[in-house]
């Protein structure tokens, strides 16, 4: 991804908020046979405090990325959608796409098989925990042989990355009353309306030096 001084993302309090509520992840690596990608939920490892996330993958997809032997880039994308050049006013201007996106790059380390299941149950968890009545990993009708042959056919990792490229491009190099317009349009009843990447706007927009002042 090639970043932009304009819309760099570098707080790491901020990217940790990206990935937490965007936990579906892209996973791309470069084999032998050439660019491979996966797709897996990825979960921010809840011991650390920096950008280190823990995952699985479904065998045998640990061999066609050559998990633990080699670099793989994880990608998270966040809210984003259309920006039409007619909400910036009666000026020269052409479409564009707002976007959040972050890519955490380095060489994971395999998990243990205990460890792999504590990342699997607390996946399950994540997700059913928002559920009236959750069906948790060790609930029944699941019983032990089950799961353990659930988490047989996985393979967990932890990545620590050692390459982060974070950006969130939501017009921050436009005036202040254009960011206000597209944000207006983004929660309006329009066809491109997005209200998820309007907060993100907002957010940005806030953020500025000289906000609210």
């Amino acid at each position: 991804m090639r970043q932009n001084p304009s819309f760099t993302l570098a707080d790491v309090t901020e990217i940790r908020r990206v990935i937490e509520g965007n936990p579906w992840a892209t996973i791309v690596s470069a084999g032998d046979d050439g660019l491979v990608s996966s797709h897996y939920a990825v979960l921010l490892d809840e011991s650390r405090d920096d950008l280190t996330i823990v995952g699985h993958v479904g065998r045998p997809d640990d061999l066609i990325h050559g998990l633990g032997e080699r670099e793989i880039i994880i990608v998270f994308q966040g809210p984003h959608g259309y920006v039409s050049p007619s909400w910036y006013g009666d000026v020269q201007a052409v479409p564009t796409w707002n976007y959040i996106a972050v890519h955490l790059s380095g060489v994971p380390e395999i998990l243990t098989e205990d460890e792999n299941l504590a990342v699997l149950d607390r996946l399950v968890d994540r997700f059913e925990g928002r559920l009236p009545e959750p069906r948790r990993m060790w609930e029944r009708p699941n019983d032990p042989a089950f799961v353990g042959r659930l988490a047989t056919g996985t393979v967990g990792f932890r990545l620590t990355p050692t390459r982060v490229v974070a950006k969130r491009k939501l017009s921050q190099n436009k005036p202040a009353e254009t960011v206000d317009t597209v944000i207006a349009e983004l929660e309006g009843d329009g066809p491109y309306a997005q209200p998820a990447l309007a907060a993100e706007m907002r957010r940005a927009r806030d953020a500025r030096p000289g906000a609210g002042r």
